[in-house]
């Protein structure tokens, strides 16, 4: 299963995505492709912040097919080892991240992501770039 990052579902609600992206998408079953309650959550945020309420919709139509991963018990278990495991090391990410990446582990995902020198901190973290790759 692969599960999309934030900056992965804001590109493909640009105008002309990369067309790169849309190929690999596109050899996923519908039924692999995912995305994480928390990238809603930044999503809405994004819209909301900057008033424009219909960049959220447009997510949401993008993402009718997807299925949503809450931020569960076990993905709230690994969020408390990733981020006390990251500050021990002095290697702090951004909250919204950190659940993320620990729903990608509590589910057994690949997260697909732009940002893979930022999620690479995430030990055990399975992560590919299919917007610069």
């Amino acid at each position: 299963m692969i599960i999309l990052d934030t900056d992965v579902v804001s590109e493909l609600m640009r105008p002309e995505p990369a067309s790169a992206l849309i190929d690999r998408l596109a050899q996923v079953p519908a039924a692999e492709q995912c995305t994480t309650a928390v990238t809603i959550g930044e999503l809405a945020y994004g819209a909301m912040r900057v008033d424009r309420p219909e960049l959220y919709e447009r997510a949401t139509q993008l993402l009718a097919g997807a299925v949503v991963i809450p931020f569960d018990r076990e993905a709230a278990e690994r969020y408390g080892r990733i981020r006390s495991d990251l500050e021990r090391e002095g290697k702090r990410l951004p909250d919204p991240d950190l659940r993320i990446a620990a729903t990608v582990l509590a589910h057994d995902g690949i997260l697909i992501t732009g940002n893979t020198k930022h999620f690479a901190r995430v030990a055990g973290l399975r992560i590919q770039d299919w917007l610069h790759g």
